[in-house]
């Protein structure tokens, strides 16, 4: 197995509808000032997989373990992959677009033009249109996660029953979440009235969505919603959302935000004198770090729940359960298991398990190997044989809710209190109104 990580300057920057414009590999490499003449395609008993996420940037929390997935995909592919007979040596190419949608676009080109990768795995919302978009027009599989499928689908301009060429994803939906908020909020009694703010951007976009998004939920049960609309994701002063919370007297905040931005919302919360009795806020609380910045004040913070120790399921590469993988992760790296490693670890056995059920240097064999697949991982089961949305597999969610622990080796430990939409997946605790927690 060999490894290529290089990363490129951002010189050059062209955006994704430029790349699909441009007429053939010849005149992309002309506009990018890439010698397509040293480039060569990996040779017939070698497999190029190439990946790409966010190590850096703002969203860098949702790769925090991917550097520690890829050293142990390595290790398990160094003496290259075994199919139908054959053992095939396998390249890596890991890309970081560092948050950065016009660098996914760069990366696109670099993934499918010069590298010529059999397989891309993605795992960053800003990089999936870019490099999907071109992978597509190429011929290229490609499998994404960690986007709620809505935001993955829509900005494409595709629907259920249409799907795409070669592009495929597994997560849950924003309607998933938007179900499981509602069951930790009916299980408590407070004034059904939700404050909502949501980024602009895709995954804001998928939960904001008027009619499959959370606003659909919430009227749907009977809540009332007060809308602050959608915010730029550098924004750093949340006082007129806060204000409008306030003087509306909602008892649950809700949406869609980064950590960096509940932080400092919830600062500026305390100096306003707002009290809500539920903060269920998607991406915002899925990091221990996150819950951990926001010191005692981060007890009963409640989300969405992508993956846990507690989930009952396991590796198809390595046997390992939920819990086995969590703690080699904290042993190995002395933190706290974090969501995100079920999804990094579950992308490539995915990918792997497509390419093992395919001529992997086929695109179309292998397309359809993935678009044939059933099987179960870390995070549970991904279907995308026979879905009803094409290309899609959709996972279980549960909801969840941060609990400071008694004496444990970590401040604050993630409960399941909601389990609504995935029975199988044990109930850990009730969810607790703020109130209770003070």
């Amino acid at each position: 197995m060999t490894e290529n990580s290089k990363t490129t300057s951002s010189a050059g920057r062209l955006d994704r509808r430029t790349l699909l414009k441009a007429a053939g590999a010849t005149g992309l490499a002309s506009a990018m000032n890439v010698p397509l003449v040293n480039v060569a395609r990996a040779a017939g008993n070698t497999i190029k997989i190439g990946w790409v996420g966010c190590l850096s940037g703002v969203r860098a929390q949702f790769a925090e373990p991917d550097p520690w997935i890829h050293e142990r995909i390595k290790a398990r592919l160094k003496d290259g992959l075994k199919i139908g007979g054959k053992t095939y040596q396998v390249e890596l190419v890991f890309k970081d677009n560092q948050s950065d949608p016009n660098r996914s676009s760069v990366i696109a080109s670099e993934l499918v033009l010069r590298e010529k990768c059999d397989l891309i795995l993605i795992e960053d919302g800003d990089a999936q249109p870019p490099v999907q978009e071109l992978a597509d027009a190429r011929g290229i599989p490609t499998i994404s996660t960690q986007v709620p499928w809505q935001g993955w689908m829509f900005p494409r301009k595709s629907t259920p029953d249409k799907g795409f060429p070669y592009s495929y994803h597994f997560f849950w939906g924003a309607d998933d979440v938007a179900r499981n908020f509602l069951g930790m909020w009916q299980s408590v009694e407070t004034n059904k009235k939700v404050g909502t703010l949501y980024i602009d951007n895709p995954p804001g976009q998928a939960f904001s969505d008027p009619k499959l998004g959370l606003p659909a939920g919430i009227s749907g049960a009977g809540y009332q919603e007060f809308s602050a609309g959608k915010f730029q994701i550098a924004t750093d002063d949340f006082t007129n959302q806060i204000a409008a919370f306030k003087n509306n007297g909602v008892d649950i905040v809700s949406g869609f935000t980064f950590s960096n931005h509940w932080v400092t919302l919830w600062n500026q919360a305390a100096q306003a004198g707002f009290k809500p009795q539920i903060c269920t806020v998607a991406a915002a609380f899925l990091f221990p770090a996150a819950v951990n910045a926001l010191g005692d004040r981060g007890d009963g913070m409640s989300t969405e729940v992508w993956w846990t120790p507690a989930y009952p399921f396991k590796s198809s590469l390595t046997g390992q359960s939920a819990a086995e993988l969590a703690a080699e992760w904290e042993k190995t790296t002395g933190k706290q298991w974090t969501q995100p490693i079920g999804y990094a670890h579950a992308l490539w056995e995915v990918g792997l398990a497509a390419l093992q059920n395919s001529d992997p240097k086929d695109k179309n064999s292998l397309r359809d190997a993935i678009a044939g697949l059933d099987m179960e991982t870390v995070v549970g089961r991904v279907k995308f044989k026979d879905s009803p949305i094409k290309n899609v597999a959709v996972t279980s969610l549960s909801g969840g809710q941060w609990r400071k622990t008694k004496g444990g080796k970590s401040k604050y430990e993630l409960l399941i209190v909601h389990n609504g939409t995935a029975p199988f997946i044990p109930k850990q605790a009730d969810l607790q109104l703020l109130s209770k927690l003070a």
